[in-house]
């Protein structure tokens, strides 16, 4: 069930909006309180915000701005203010959809539903299920079961590549080939501190044996565990 997160200060529509959303599949949440705003968006981490711009302690446009800076969460801006201006400027910032009150709410239910769905799309894209872990392409980490572990340029793509050629044995040589075609010049000692590092990283998140060192022969990333 995807998480929607309702920011808006107005009591009466907050509500409204919270059981209507309900009562539409989706897991409903508010924030009532403005004081930490964008923390408190990033510690909820919803799969979509209904974002204000007429909040009492802060901007809705600079939090739009801030949360995606830190964020690919889709934003909706729900606001009074109908001009051009202030749509462009959240559009700008980063807001996914513009939306001014008063508004038919099933047309915010179909732009929920829109929004939701390309994002589900990229994703998909921006990621590689490698099994025991998920490789996100869009910010060189790896993930698995909660957790995230940042990868410098070399470490992401000398994993990928293992990746690709999983359960074959792959000589030191087509890696530095690789890197090297793809302007990322190493040389042997660097990709043996490079593949150190990367079994370290693999280590935090339990996957310590998993690319395997066939002496003579290279490296070759484990099927199976």
């Amino acid at each position: 069930m995807k998480k929607i997160l309702i920011v808006e200060d107005d009591e009466k529509l907050r509500k409204e909006l919270e059981i209507f959303l309900n009562n539409n599949g989706y897991q409903a949440e508010c924030l009532k309180t403005f004081k930490n705003t964008i923390n408190d968006i990033l510690k909820i981490n919803p799969n979509l915000i209904l974002l204000d711009i007429n909040l009492p302690d802060i901007d809705g446009e600079y939090v739009c701005k801030e949360i995606r800076k830190q964020s690919d969460m889709p934003i909706i801006i729900i606001t009074s203010k109908d001009n051009e201006l202030d749509e462009l400027i959240s559009i700008n910032y980063g807001a996914d959809h513009y939306i001014t009150k008063p508004f038919n709410i099933q047309i915010l239910l179909a732009k929920i539903t829109s929004v939701l769905r390309r994002s589900s799309n990229t994703e998909i894209k921006n990621k590689i299920d490698a099994k025991h872990f998920i490789l996100n392409i869009s910010n060189s980490t790896i993930e698995k079961d909660g957790k995230v572990i940042e990868l410098t340029k070399n470490e992401y793509k000398i994993l990928k590549y293992l990746i690709e050629k999983r359960e074959k044995i792959v000589s030191r040589e087509e890696i530095m080939n690789f890197l090297w075609e793809s302007e990322s010049f190493i040389d042997d000692n660097t990709l043996s501190v490079n593949i150190t590092r990367l079994r370290n990283k693999l280590e935090e998140i339990n996957l310590k044996e998993l690319i395997e060192t066939k002496r003579g022969q290279g490296y070759i990333l484990k099927g199976e565990l």
